[in-house]
């Protein structure tokens, strides 16, 4: 029986796999530069978790978690994003005794059930920041700085920040007060998902994906016009620090952020040659959310981001992302009691970090040449039955076709003409 791939994921072939590890090493790098540490967290938590902290309205638990029960019938899901985990695990494992700030950035996997497309899929590979313990306005900007950074030190150039305040909760509530009274004269002419909306988080009618609503949402009350002063001096601050670092930036006030922890400062940056698929990171603050599942009442603010989309973009800008791994040297060994004895010297080149590739299934002068200039090699280590027994091995330049003979050593002599 032939099995294929689940519908919405991919493999990463060894093509590409260079490309992914090149962009998450430069984000590890970059994240470091501001002093913020990775961590790893389960890629499935009690369902709860998600329910709590992303509303039991929003698309993502209503339609995209995927749940399972185990054996004890206890109800878990496989992670729809990577902030509710991170923040779970601030407050389980009592991150904030050991300092009153802390900087986190993590990798990995993240699942929803969505209509597959370019750019969109089950399974997604996520990276994100995390900064927890402090509501001053310069750690907006400096989560935003990291994203920004990263993605012009990757070479992106059609950039856009997009910003926007979804304030604290007694100004949203004053606002989301406005809102039902500017979507009630047209409330029978929503789909059935915004219909709900309108009770439960009103605000959401704002970013409905179904192309019947998005007509009534024109000129619909901003957010930013219900700031209480200390929302609009915190923007204001925000905005400032931006400007400051030398990051444009342009304010929309239709960000609102899918998911129901996000307060204050929300924001993205679009690549504007994704046609609909064109935000490459999202974020903001989510003052309330580590009370909400149960730790104290910290601040904080992060943002997170999808590799399939930059991946896409850089490849739109023709950016090259590393280069995929060659050989250092191709070892070719001729007759039996050079491939049994060169066993020991092979072992001690890749000890020494020398990427040496050897094919014992061929024995054919001809074909073993192939395969080196085939696999990318710069020189071909050549071994013969005489050359084993006088402890000499001959270097070839597969480029150049210059040779020379070096002592077949503990690999030393090799790998000085290698690394030079």
């Amino acid at each position: 029986m032939k099995y294929n791939i689940p519908r919405g994921t991919f493999d990463i072939l060894p093509k590409d796999s260079y490309k992914w590890q090149f962009v998450m090493d430069s984000f590890r790098k970059v994240a470091s530069r501001f002093g913020y540490e990775e961590i790893t967290t389960p890629i499935f938590e009690v369902a709860e978790l998600f329910e709590r902290s992303s509303g039991e309205s929003s698309d993502v638990v209503q339609k995209e978690m995927y749940r399972f029960s185990d054996r004890k019938e206890r109800t878990f899901a496989l992670r729809p994003e990577g902030t509710a985990p991170v923040v779970r695990s601030y407050v389980e494992n009592h991150l904030d005794v050991l300092s009153s700030r802390t900087k986190l950035f993590y990798i990995g996997p993240m699942f929803r059930y969505d209509r597959p497309q370019a750019g969109r899929y089950r399974q997604f590979y996520q990276y994100g920041i995390e900064f927890i313990g402090s509501d001053n306005p310069y750690y907006d900007a400096e989560v935003i700085a990291i994203e920004m950074l990263w993605l012009k030190e990757l070479g992106l150039k059609n950039l856009r920040l997009e910003l926007n305040s979804v304030g604290c909760a007694t100004c949203a509530a004053d606002y989301e007060a406005a809102l039902r009274e500017f979507f009630r004269p047209n409330l029978d002419k929503l789909c059935p998902d915004c219909a709900k909306r309108f009770d439960i988080k009103p605000r959401r009618l704002l970013d409905c994906k179904v192309p019947s609503c998005k007509p009534f949402r024109s000129g619909a009350p901003a957010q930013l016009d219900y700031l209480d002063a200390h929302c609009k001096e915190h923007f204001a601050k925000v905005c400032d620090t931006l400007t400051a670092m030398d990051i444009a930036y342009t304010i929309n006030p239709s960000i609102v952020r899918g998911l129901d922890y996000y307060t204050n400062t929300a924001f993205e940056v679009i690549y504007d040659g994704l046609g609909a698929q064109n935000s490459l990171a999202g974020g903001g603050r989510y003052n309330g959310l580590i009370e909400q599942i149960g730790g104290k009442s910290i601040p904080a603010i992060g943002f997170a981001g999808g590799f399939e989309r930059l991946l896409i973009a850089l490849e739109q800008e023709g950016i090259q992302l590393g280069t995929r791994p060659v050989p250092d040297a191709y070892l070719i060994c001729l007759g039996d009691k050079a491939r049994a004895g060169i066993m020991p010297y092979l072992n001690a080149l890749r000890q020494k970090d020398v990427y040496v590739d050897y094919d014992p299934d061929k024995s054919s002068l001809k074909a073993l040449f192939k395969a080196a200039d085939t696999s990318g090699a710069r020189f071909a280590l050549i071994v013969g039955d005489s050359e084993l027994e006088a402890k000499q091995v001959n270097l070839k330049n597969l480029q150049t076709g210059e040779q020379v003979s070096l002592p077949l050593d503990g690999g030393e002599a090799v790998v000085q003409v290698l690394k030079s």
